[in-house]
């Protein structure tokens, strides 16, 4: 069950984690806050990112192998990278809809999974 935890808190955090990186590009678009401040827009990704902080910490912690988890530091990485770009490409399909993948883009999300390939490799 470890492996499922880790990788449901990563896809978790990681969501907080691009909502409070990119969602803010989306504030424009609502009312309430077409006046913020630089420094608001920051305080309020801050406040977002807490959330993922929470879950990613204990991902990392239950998934690594010296606190009984299953995966190596190296493979904890790698897995993250590759939830971060999978989340995000459903992220920008989805709320930046004006964004397209193009086939540099594709080929490179095809050496990440290479790279999860030989970083698992025993």
């Amino acid at each position: 069950m470890r492996p499922l935890y880790t990788i449901l808190l990563l896809i978790a955090s990681n969501t907080f984690m691009t909502f409070a990186w990119y969602g803010h590009l989306k504030f424009k678009e609502m009312k309430w806050s077409e006046n913020l401040s630089l420094a608001w827009v920051i305080f309020i990704s801050w406040g977002i990112a807490l959330f993922e902080y929470m879950l990613q910490v204990p991902a990392n912690r239950i998934g690594f192998k010296e606190y009984g988890g299953p995966f190596s530091l190296v493979e904890l990485k790698v897995i993250q990278e590759v939830i971060t770009l999978s989340v995000f490409v459903i992220f920008s399909i989805v709320f930046f809809k004006n964004e397209t993948l193009k086939l540099n883009h594709f080929i490179g999300f095809g050496f990440l999974i290479l790279a999860v390939y030989f970083i698992f490799k025993k």
